[in-house]
């Protein structure tokens, strides 16, 4: 009987299951949606019980079709930062305030400016981004002081199912690395942090590494799904688990993911931190570390102008044609719907449309809006390259990494050449990876990603067309900088 694996993948708008076997990849994929909430404009909630929900019901469909005997371990990669908060008998007590949720522009402000970056950077390797789970928890403070009493554990969302699948109350140090409450040099929380927050250490999980096993699957669940001794290992952030479902584990390896948000994720085998901040410092989930630049909306803004404004479905159809006008577009779009964080860290940010004139027409806006999210991306890039990193090849995943022609464009506005895993599936599958690296399957993260990782396809950048859409950024970056101050006035 073959060992098998889960890989599960919480998401904003889903979670995805993966069953992998260690030697023959995929064998089955599960994916099961749930709501967010949007209680104010610029907030963003979930309900924990809906994630555990959804990940219950996509278990029992994935193991559907094997021996439920050969599962042998499951792991995790996670929607970032989002606060999860239990009382004494394990009680959600508030819904889950999520990653791209923009509340704490004065708590953002508050440790940037009163406590300082400097002192952050120092006791972090970070600065305070609205999205990061302690301005949050300031917030909590704050406008909820009666929640914030009964607070007994403070948890991230994959933790969050981790600790009801097997009782463990533990976290990754890739995902602890993005609460600002974790001292990513030395590898522990930070006394410094927890003071300015009001956290006792003993509400704050145990860190392990991503590939540790945290645990057992709990006898209920075990006996449920007709399941034998399944390890649980601690995942990993969900950018963290993509970079290890695509293979990005050496040093100067980079991917960049076209998910809800976008990310580029650049890894290193040693510590650094970014002068300017403007890029995160945190840890990898193979042990080591990574320098990360994050847009708050990426495949989540085509999604918004193809479904809310275009009312369809058929994204194909949208970009058919688009080819032609690579690099010749006059249009811009700011791709800043949820405020943005990297590298402008600027709450008040909006999206906007610039340049239609009476000739415009739909194809152009729907172009502008995949060039746009290219061009956000292309601003982290330039900060890792002011870095000193030479960036030019990266592996591209995440759901918009199946259009073709945003391939093309990314590849030609970032100018890299762009490689396409065999397996698109990201945090899932480096969560099944994870997972086998805990039950001895592989010795370390580095061997399962050689042994289980294969490019598909490359694209290469067309030098000409490169060279057109390097004017076109050269006017897009100064169009943040023309309008931020009247993004201030909404």
């Amino acid at each position: 009987m073959m060992d098998t694996f889960i890989g599960i993948d919480l998401g904003t708008s889903a979670v995805k299951l993966m069953l992998v076997g260690a030697d023959v990849g995929i064998l089955n994929s599960i994916t099961k949606t749930y709501s967010v909430s949007y209680p104010q404009s610029g907030w963003s909630e979930q309900n924990p019980e809906d994630w555990l929900n959804a990940v219950e019901r996509g278990i029992e469909e994935l193991i559907s079709a094997v021996d439920p005997k050969s599962i042998k371990g499951i792991s995790f990669g996670g929607q970032m930062h989002g606060l999860v908060v239990l009382d004494r008998d394990d009680n959600v007590i508030r819904p889950c305030i999520l990653w791209n949720d923009g509340r704490t522009e004065k708590q953002t402000a508050y440790l940037n400016e009163v406590i300082g970056r400097r002192n952050l950077s120092e006791h972090t390797a970070n600065i305070a981004f609205a999205g990061f789970t302690a301005p949050k928890i300031l917030w909590l403070k704050e406008n909820e002081p009666k929640n914030f009493a009964r607070i007994s554990k403070i948890m991230l969302p994959k933790d969050y199912i981790a600790y009801k699948l097997t009782g463990a109350f533990c976290i990754d140090y890739s995902d602890a690395s993005g609460t600002l409450l974790l001292d990513v040099k030395n590898g522990d929380w930070s006394a410094y942090m927890c003071d300015i927050c009001g956290v006792k250490r003993e509400q704050l999980p145990e860190l392990k590494q991503s590939f540790e096993r945290t645990g057992y699957l709990k006898n209920d669940y075990a006996k449920r799904w007709n399941m034998g001794e399944v390890t649980v290992a601690a995942g990993a952030g969900d950018n963290a688990a993509a970079a290890i479902g695509t293979g990005t584990v050496n040093d100067g390896d980079c991917t960049i993911s076209l998910g809800t948000s976008g990310t580029v994720f650049i890894s290193q085998d040693n510590f650094s931190v970014d002068k300017h901040n403007a890029l995160h410092s945190f840890c990898h989930a193979n042990g080591k570390y990574h320098l990360m630049g994050c847009i708050l909306s990426a495949a989540s803004c085509n999604s918004w102008w193809m479904e809310s404004i275009l009312k369809t479905n058929d994204f194909a159809a949208e970009q058919q044609g688009l080819q032609a006008k690579l690099g010749k577009n006059d249009i811009y779009f700011l791709p800043y719907l949820m405020g943005e964080r990297s590298p402008h860290n600027d709450v008040n940010a909006r999206g906007a449309f610039i340049g239609m004139r009476p000739d415009t027409v739909r194809g152009d806006m729907s172009l502008a809006v995949l060039e746009g999210v290219a061009f956000a991306l292309r601003d982290c890039i330039e900060v890792a390259r002011a870095n000193g990193l030479n960036i030019n090849r990266a592996k591209l995943c995440g759901g918009g990494a199946r259009s073709a022609l945003w391939r093309q464009i990314i590849a030609n506005v970032c100018n890299v050449e762009v490689e396409i895993p065999l397996a698109e599936e990201g945090p899932a599958y480096g969560g099944a990876m994870l997972a086998m690296v805990a039950c001895g399957a592989y010795k370390t993260v580095e061997e399962a990603a050689s042994a289980l990782i294969s490019i598909k396809s490359a694209i290469k950048p067309d030098a000409q067309i490169a060279e057109m859409y390097q004017q076109r950024y050269n006017t897009f970056t100064a169009l943040y900088d023309a309008l931020k101050d009247s993004f201030k006035r909404w």
